[in-house]
């Protein structure tokens, strides 16, 4: 049975492990994994919120606000304009307390495997005590239409 485009993507951690990895970074990308499978793709923000309410989370785009309660907020008005946004991860990298997941993002379901739309994002993520607990990311859009979206919804500052 073929799964539905609008089903949520699934991030494919046991093929993007690495052989490499100690046991801390191979569980600290099983976290991040986890914290953006939920968030990102299943867009479980009940289930994000519980898991980290009040956590200690600073965010390092500034148009996201700190703290996981502004990264929920913000992750659901992005979901609420587009409500298929989901992310590709191609690949990840785990060293020490850090994170990095390399993604290929798209706002509509249709849009899921079309290199020439969407964006390419990485998100590095550092990881404490088994929560995620800083974020930094760098983000390239890649058509025409996300180009333009990039530059209409830029330059408002959500933290400090």
């Amino acid at each position: 049975m073929s799964k539905s485009v609008n089903a949520p993507q699934t991030i494919q951690f046991e093929k993007l492990k690495q052989d490499n990895w100690t046991e801390m970074e191979a569980e600290n990308a099983r976290v991040v994994v986890e914290f953006f499978q939920t968030l990102m793709n299943d867009h479980d923000f009940d289930t994000v919120l519980k898991r980290y309410k009040g956590a200690h989370y600073v965010q390092h785009n500034k148009a996201i606000p700190d703290g996981i309660e502004g990264l929920v907020g913000y992750v659901q008005g992005l979901v609420k304009r587009f409500p298929d946004y989901g992310f590709d991860v191609k690949r990840i990298i785990s060293s020490g307390d850090f994170v990095v997941l390399h993604s290929h993002a798209t706002l509509k379901a249709a849009h899921r495997g079309d290199e020439s739309r969407g964006f390419i994002i990485t998100d590095t993520f550092k990881v404490e005590d088994g929560a995620p607990t800083e974020h930094w990311d760098a983000i390239q859009p890649i058509d025409f239409s996300t180009r333009l979206l990039f530059l209409a919804t830029g330059g408002a500052v959500g933290n400090q």
